[in-house]
């Protein structure tokens, strides 16, 4: 297995990415109430990625083999939808969960962030999901640092999750990227500590847990894209796009509007390693 390591050069062009992802969830942010379509959501998204940003997203077309090309410029996942949900007219309503995900392109640079949105007030077990997901990434990312190992991220990530009751979906995982859209290494939500691939500065990939309030047992739909829950049971994704820096990490895609880390992050730093 090879994997990328960037430069600081290169770096700072992902910066730059991240960001721009970042700031295209902060521009929907306002519009994801009850009453608008996906559909809506995604010409938004795609308006401001070409014409504000003068970037590109990265889903739009996107065709690895044995798919159809994706035919939207986001994803937009809807209560028991796990990932890869395609923007449509279904308009959200109150009390719907959605995860919205945005990969944008600039310079060649990619950069992949996704979200959860509470539509209006949302059940108390809906929005307990929702958090328990953001802390379940994060769980995974404060444990990045040069000589960890994947597994690390992914054990923290499953023990956090079952201990709440919840399971970790096993079929879809974590990436490297970088000027491609998925690169090595594959980062897993569930796993053994101290085992798989040794972190080393320079790496850069996503931490995107899918937690599902029920079982873990999955299914794809006829669109060939979207995935949902088998017993239809809610599911919750965040991600960042993560770099391993010389003395821990650094979360890429932030903007003015991402929202805080966890109380717990702070403390999680200043434990020595």
């Amino acid at each position: 297995m090879t994997i990328p390591l960037k430069t600081a050069e290169q770096i700072e062009g992902m910066r730059i990415a991240g960001r721009l992802t970042a700031e295209v969830l902060d521009m929907l942010t306002p519009h994801v109430r009850p009453g608008v379509t996906t559909e809506q959501l995604d010409r938004l998204a795609h308006d401001h990625i070409v014409h504000v940003q003068r970037a590109i997203p990265a889903p739009l077309n996107y065709a690895p083999a044995g798919y159809a090309p994706y035919p939207k410029s986001i994803c937009t996942s809807i209560n028991h939808q796990v990932c890869h949900g395609i923007p449509n007219e279904r308009a959200l309503k109150n009390g719907d969960i959605v995860n919205i995900d945005v990969t944008v392109i600039k310079d060649g640079w990619h950069g992949d962030s996704s979200r959860m949105f509470v539509v209006g007030e949302g059940s108390i077990a809906a929005r307990r999901l929702c958090t328990l997901t953001y802390e379940a990434m994060w769980r995974g990312i404060v444990k990045v640092r040069p000589g960890a190992r994947l597994g690390d991220i992914g054990h923290a990530i499953q023990t956090f999750a079952e201990a709440a009751g919840c399971s970790v979906v096993r079929e879809f995982c974590g990436h490297g990227i970088g000027a491609r859209f998925h690169e090595e290494p594959q980062v897993l939500h569930y796993g053994r500590p101290g085992t798989l691939e040794e972190l080393v500065p320079g790496m850069t990939f996503t931490i995107e847990p899918m937690i599902n309030a029920g079982r873990r047992d999955i299914r794809e739909t006829g669109d060939g894209w979207t995935i949902v829950t088998r017993d239809r049971s809610l599911s919750a994704q965040w991600e960042h796009t993560v770099l391993v820096t010389e003395v821990g990490y650094e979360v890429l895609t932030v903007s003015a509007g991402t929202p805080a880390p966890p109380a717990f992050v702070a403390s999680a730093a200043a434990v020595p390693a």
